[in-house]
């Protein structure tokens, strides 16, 4: 039998790169990234992207295969993910997908289906977005497909314009929502990381003086003249929209340090939210024990290093 997927999953700042990290290192196994802003060439700093030295030999998948002006697609997203799930899968080494993009994980592990576009239609729906607003189109979401509604904020209007062309073109929902039950691709094992909130908001915090100490304005500067401000996707990017606000406007780069911290911990509770409806997923303390009760949490599930 190949061997199984191993995914890690959770809020961001709790630990599961490291986690990931020693799973693939003592499972002989190889890691794919699941986070979607890790996708793009140059979002290092912002999106704790690990060095060469930080991945200890260990080969990733799918860092750095986008351009910052290209908009990430889950589809295309799942179809990369898949093939290399199942290329590592069929050469004996363990795949260890690792990220907090819930969306994307689900891509991979449960069965979702995602139609193509109509050029005509998303052109129809954008005009409307910037006519109307975000707010405007989710509520018609909302009149047409509430689940998805539910779950897809206000303010994402790149999101809202998906859904609502996708319901408009298939007649069915949007597929917003985590699946919380049923058997995932792979024969996978999903591990979930996390930490008391108090505990990760202070982490979350010193996280994000990291990365303006260790040059995000400057690799933000650097981005926007290579065109980060017209990427849709890239230019969302936590702590980079912040700091492009800054370079745009009054130039108060404290200000949005203080903003990228708060922006952090709002998405770190809307992970924690939508991770925590799969029942599936096998919660851990990342403590200083974490990999230890990961170990244990695996073998109860007949994985274990060689």
């Amino acid at each position: 039998m190949p061997p199984p997927l191993i995914v890690v999953v959770g809020p961001t700042a709790t630990g599961k790169s490291d986690l990931g990290l020693a799973l693939a290192a003592a499972l002989g196994g190889e890691v794919v990234n699941a986070d979607a802003m890790a996708l793009y060439r140059g979002l290092d700093i912002g999106t704790a992207k690990p060095s060469a030295r930080q991945c200890a030999g260990i080969r990733h998948h799918l860092l750095d295969v986008l351009d910052i002006t290209e908009a990430a697609s889950v589809a295309a997203y799942q179809r990369a993910a898949r093939k290399v799930v199942e290329d590592l899968r069929a050469a004996g080494r363990t795949p260890v997908l690792v990220g907090g993009s819930g969306l994307y994980v689900q891509a991979v592990v449960d069965e979702l289906e995602f139609p193509g576009t109509d050029p005509a239609l998303r052109s129809a729906l954008e005009a409307e977005l910037a006519e109307l607003g975000s707010t405007a189109l989710h509520t018609r979401l909302a009149a047409v497909d509430p689940a998805a509604a539910a779950v897809v904020l206000a303010t994402n209007g790149r999101r809202i314009v998906r859904a609502l062309e996708v319901v408009a073109l298939t007649g069915r929902p949007f597929p917003a929502q985590l699946a919380t039950d049923g058997v995932p691709r792979y024969g996978a094992v999903l591990l979930g990381v996390d930490r008391p909130v108090a505990e990760l908001d202070e982490r979350v915090a010193r996280r994000v003086a990291r990365m303006f100490a260790g040059g995000l304005v400057a690799e933000t500067r650097a981005l926007a003249a290579r065109g980060l401000r017209e990427g849709r996707t890239a230019s969302r990017a936590l702590g980079y929209q912040q700091v492009l606000t800054a370079l745009d406007g009054p130039g108060d780069l404290m200000a949005a340090a203080d903003q990228t911290v708060r922006a952090t911990r709002r998405f770190v509770r809307r992970q924690r939210s939508w991770f925590r409806r799969d029942r599936r997923v096998h919660w851990l303390d990342g403590g200083p024990d974490l990999v230890e009760h990961a170990w244990t949490a695996l073998r109860a599930r007949g994985v274990g290093p060689p």
